[in-house]
């Protein structure tokens, strides 16, 4: 379970690194599927298969179907790849790849340093246990959180559908104008 465990890490990893750097909005949804499935073997060898269900049903299933409407909705052509490779230079993300060698540094010295062989203790999450504790106590958090995705839906159709503003035509050159530079008739 170990090797499962590293490998599907690294896939996650891997993955990720292809949703940042790919500059088809298509292509990276793909790869972000990919990086989902793969935390999800990770919950699955750790011991945690409600957790990776969970992550598969709705993170790798239903969120990336909204993602996925999204991007045909708004179209994005050359433009949007354009703006992609803009985001990729390097002023742009040099702060947070410091950022991410900070978390990871603080990562790898707190495993060198702490028990690797502690066990995390506590009793298993059901799925009733679950729905119970949702909509229990933390119910106004999921309405909220409805009602935002319903809100970024409902921006997303209304973006989608607005039509792209046209640039000015240029006069034609081909028409001998007047003094006033209004195009001439000729008689």
């Amino acid at each position: 379970m170990e090797l499962a465990f590293y490998l599907s890490a690294l896939a996650a990893v891997l993955a990720t690194l292809g949703v940042i750097v790919n500059p088809n909005p298509v292509h990276a949804v793909l790869y972000l599927v990919v990086s989902l499935l793969a935390v999800a073997l990770v919950f699955f060898a750790l011991g945690a298969p409600f957790a990776g269900a969970l992550e598969i049903i709705v993170y790798a299933g239903a969120i990336m179907v909204l993602f996925v409407f999204v991007v045909m909705m708004l179209n994005l052509g050359h433009a949007g790849i354009e703006q992609e490779r803009e985001w990729l230079k390097p002023r742009t993300w040099l702060g947070p790849s410091v950022l991410a060698a900070v978390l990871l540094f603080t990562l790898v010295s707190l495993l060198w340093q702490g028990d690797t062989q502690a066990v995390i203790t506590g009793g298993g999450l059901t799925a009733k246990g679950a729905g119970t504790l949702l909509y229990g106590p933390w119910l106004l958090l999921v309405e909220l959180g409805a009602l935002l995705l319903l809100a970024a839906l409902v921006t997303a159709s209304h973006v989608g559908r607005l039509s792209p503003v046209a640039a000015p035509s240029p006069a034609p050159r081909d028409r001998p104008t007047s003094a006033t530079g209004t195009p001439r008739e000729d008689t």
